[in-house]
């Protein structure tokens, strides 16, 4: 039986090298579903549904406030929206989000009703106000690169929420000036998942899943997100983008006596300017 030699072997070796580091350039090239930076600017058409609400200690409902069915509060809003994901390598990259939401009315109430162991008066004048800001930053890795990728993203969530009601309440018989505040911003863990897939150059789509959660002593919650959407690339480096939504938001504030809580959740179309590098 011959053997093949040390020269020989070395021989093979040098033709299997540029085999494997091909092959190795073609598993790591980017997949065509990914972009080197991205920049998403647009905006995020929403159906509301907003409670604002107390307890106490034992968890008795103290009142609530529905935004949009007590105060009258628009059902729908247009909210800006900014995202810009970038890759570091072929497939890992950051990934930024942000929108704010602002609402405020004021209105003549027709009923009674009770936040924050305040009652207040039927056909009272009511003043209500809802801020909530919320952003993210992620670390992503995309497994795969042909037209279809699937990523993960750890990361941390900013929010903050600034709520206010006041008018005339009904304490110990009288009638007086009365008001409930909630205002927190706080710092979350998040976890995110995504799948992307390139029909071609100019068309692609995607899904993205996004969860916080914190628990603590002073403001706690969780909140969630979902969103499936489409993407049309008319010129190289400029398209459209367009996408469904929903989030769920539920927070929860410990104050001395009692505790404050918001239960938000709003769902609709997008629609993103996209610049593509």
């Amino acid at each position: 039986m011959n053997f093949p030699s040390r020269a020989h072997r070395r021989a093979r070796s040098l033709l299997w090298l540029p085999l494997a580091l091909m092959s190795s350039a073609a598993f790591a090239q980017r997949s065509p579903a990914l972009d080197r930076a991205s920049l998403w600017v647009g905006g995020y058409y929403t159906q509301m549904d907003t409670v604002i609400g107390a307890s106490d200690k034992s968890g008795e409902l103290y009142g609530s406030v529905d935004l949009e069915d007590d105060l009258g509060f628009d059902s729908h809003k247009t909210t800006p929206r900014v995202r810009l994901d970038f890759l570091v390598g072929d497939h890992q990259g950051f990934s930024f989000d942000y929108y704010d939401v602002r609402r405020n009315r004021s209105k003549s109430m027709s009923r009674d009703f009770s936040y924050g162991g305040t009652d207040y008066i039927a056909s009272a004048s009511v003043r209500g106000k809802l801020d909530f800001n919320f952003g993210s930053a992620a670390y992503r890795w995309w497994l795969g690169s042909g037209n279809d990728v699937f990523g993960i993203g750890l990361g941390a969530a900013y929010y903050g929420v600034h709520a206010s009601i006041s008018g005339e309440a009904r304490l110990n018989d009288e009638v007086v000036q009365a008001s409930s505040r909630y205002s927190e911003n706080a710092w979350a863990p998040m976890l995110q998942l995504g799948w992307r897939h390139a029909f071609d150059d100019t068309m692609r789509m995607y899904v993205d899943l996004s969860g916080v959660k914190r628990n603590s002593s002073r403001l706690g919650g969780h909140i969630y997100n979902a969103s499936v959407g489409f993407e049309w690339f008319p010129w190289q480096h400029v398209g459209l983008g367009a996408e469904y939504g929903y989030s769920r938001i539920s927070l929860h504030q410990h104050r001395e006596n009692y505790d404050d809580g918001l239960d938000m959740k709003f769902s609709g179309p997008s629609l993103f300017a996209r610049f593509r590098f």
